[in-house]
């Protein structure tokens, strides 16, 4: 598992992130040819209950989630990523609701990870997440989460409804479009009282996007 490397290994992939094209594919062959792929990360979180965690516990995972944002972001490993459903195992991360660092830091993280794959724009990503529970995650985080988790799930909610297949399926039930709806009011509402040009920036695309939607444009004129 990537949180099993050593330090040195790890500090070498690391320093590759940002300039190694190759990175990706080197990295997946890695995982594969070991086995257990992502599924190590999690011994590294605590049992307890409440959870407690450790700025160097939360640092070691949070190490390995940014090698496997190289994968997720790569066009020849992507699909592979998403036929392995890597992404789910990222999912508990993002329940946690500790809003202490070290849990935060774990979230943004993994958040970032999702990211990359909506990104990309393609439809094979898109297709993936619908099937998962990515959409009511991003919705809690984006309620009551920091700012920058706020923005990186804002992020991912607006990339899902770019996509025609998004965009349909959250307005495709009154249920799934008013919860989307609600949660961007709770921000507009936030926002006037902590403004946050990046994050606003994100939230009106929401809504922009939504409008394109001939029965959400209706209800928007009328909740707004």
């Amino acid at each position: 598992p990537l949180c099993a490397l050593s330090p040195t290994t790890k500090q070498w992939y690391q320093r590759r992130v940002q300039g190694g094209p190759r990175l990706g594919p080197m990295l997946w062959h890695f995982l594969r040819d070991h086995g257990r792929l992502a599924t190590g990360d999690h011994q590294h979180l605590p049992r307890h209950q409440p959870p407690v965690l450790t700025a160097h516990q939360s640092n070691r995972v949070c190490n390995a989630l940014a090698l496997l944002q190289c994968v997720a972001s790569h066009p020849d490993t992507r699909s592979a990523f998403l036929l392995a459903h890597i992404p789910l195992y990222l999912y508990p991360f993002l329940h946690t609701v500790s809003k202490t660092r070290p849990f935060e830091y774990l979230r943004l993280t993994s958040l970032g990870v999702i990211g990359a794959l909506v990104k990309t724009d393609e439809q094979e990503v898109i297709n993936f997440l619908l099937t998962t529970e990515i959409i009511p995650l991003c919705l809690r985080i984006m309620e009551s989460g920091s700012e920058l988790s706020k923005t990186v799930a804002t992020f991912i909610l607006q990339k899902i409804l770019l996509d025609e297949t998004g965009l349909y399926y959250i307005c495709q039930t009154y249920d799934r479009f008013s919860y989307v709806a609600m949660i961007l009011g709770k921000m507009v509402i936030q926002l006037s009282k902590e403004p946050s040009q990046r994050l606003l920036k994100h939230v009106v695309r929401c809504y922009l996007r939504l409008s394109d939607n001939t029965r959400a444009c209706e209800a928007l004129c009328q909740c707004l």
